[in-house]
């Protein structure tokens, strides 16, 4: 059987050097109709994100994008690149930003920079990873960051 089959998807510890980044290849555009859904599961009764009107008479005249769904988005596009099947557990985020507006019909696409990585003292077969995940809309411009970290598998271990 073909070793590379079995491999997991995402990155092992000994792949995730400082100074790593990661270009993820998947993006998405975000609809009306994720924004609403989204808004409406998290039970966020904010007009800005529901209300035409009421966002039509905002300094941005139109519906944002719930800068949570922008985030889960954000974390979300990593995964087939980074932590699919070797991730064992998520640690935290930190430094969250939101630069710009998301608005409905932009597309986003993300890139991770491995910040820190270090051996965990309790677990030989794990490290922590440290990442600051970016989210650019289709002009290129920053609409999310934060910072992650992840509890990852070590290979072979």
């Amino acid at each position: 059987m073909n070793e590379d089959l079995n491999r997991p998807q995402g990155r092992y510890f000994e792949e995730l050097t400082p100074g790593t980044l990661i270009r993820h290849r998947v993006t998405r555009t975000i609809t009306e109709a994720d924004n609403v859904f989204f808004t409406t599961l998290t039970m966020n009764p904010q007009p800005l994100h529901l209300d035409h009107e009421y966002a039509a008479g905002t300094e941005f005249g139109r519906p944002l994008v719930n800068s949570l769904l922008t985030l889960s988005l954000l974390v979300g596009l990593s995964v087939h690149e980074l932590t699919l099947g070797t991730l064992i557990a998520n640690l935290g985020l930190t430094d969250v930003v939101f630069p710009r507006p998301v608005f409905h019909g932009d597309t986003i696409h993300a890139e991770s920079e491995v910040l820190e990585a270090r051996a965990s003292g309790s677990r030989p077969d794990a490290g922590i990873v440290t990442v600051e995940h970016r989210a650019m809309n289709q002009r290129g411009e920053v609409v999310a960051r934060c910072k992650r970290m992840a509890l990852m598998q070590r290979r072979g271990v």
